[in-house]
């Protein structure tokens, strides 16, 4: 044993890592997001206490835009963030949303040449199949509609609905579809027969 000033080193023992080594991209405290829903429909978004502002082209943030706050302040979901809505009514929920890999498009080297289009008459596509995903959505949130093919908004009375494409449903041979409240959590399945 070697006694130094203030520390005792032991032989064979592992030392404790210090965690200014570490090489994880993790952060130590999640960034928490504050929106605060107002009588207009508008909202004020805070991170970390500091405002967040809407683009110029947006002028004020709307309950609508759910998810491109969410994806504003994380970077494209690299990031998690712990989100806390507080609702006109008084209400509140909080989330944490954990980051989302996505993979990076690889470019093309050799584009290939578009065919060449054929005069005729256009198809029209079949009408869009719709989905009632009930009650129980918060008015405005993000409604993931799985697949994952499209995003709705719930009505301002809390109900989903979603359209979907016939050929993407055709496609996938889909016989369901489940739409996930991204703030209220609710989740509805339903056939597609």
């Amino acid at each position: 044993m070697t006694v130094g000033v203030g520390r005792v080193h032991l032989a064979g023992m592992r030392r404790t890592p210090d965690p200014a080594d570490s090489t994880s991209s993790a952060p130590v405290v999640v960034p928490h997001l504050v929106l605060d829903v107002h009588e207009d429909g508008t909202l004020t978004a805070t991170l970390n206490h500091h405002p967040v502002a809407a683009p110029e082209d947006v002028g004020a943030w709307r309950r609508a835009m759910f998810a491109q706050i969410i994806d504003h302040v994380t970077h494209d979901r690299a990031i998690p963030v712990r989100v806390t809505v507080h609702e006109v009514d008084g209400s509140t929920f909080t989330d944490i949303l954990p980051a989302a890999k996505r993979p990076t498009p690889t470019p093309n080297t050799d584009p290939q040449p578009e065919p060449p289009k054929k005069p005729g008459k256009r198809r029209r596509g079949a009408d869009p199949i719709e989905v009632d995903g009930g009650d129980g959505f918060i008015s405005g949130e993000d409604v993931a509609v799985a697949l994952i093919v499209a995003h709705t908004d719930a009505t301002p009375d809390g109900r989903a609905r979603a359209l979907l494409d016939p050929e993407i449903v055709a496609a996938a041979k889909a016989g369901e579809v489940v739409l996930v409240g991204r703030v209220s959590g609710t989740i509805a399945v339903r056939s597609l027969s």
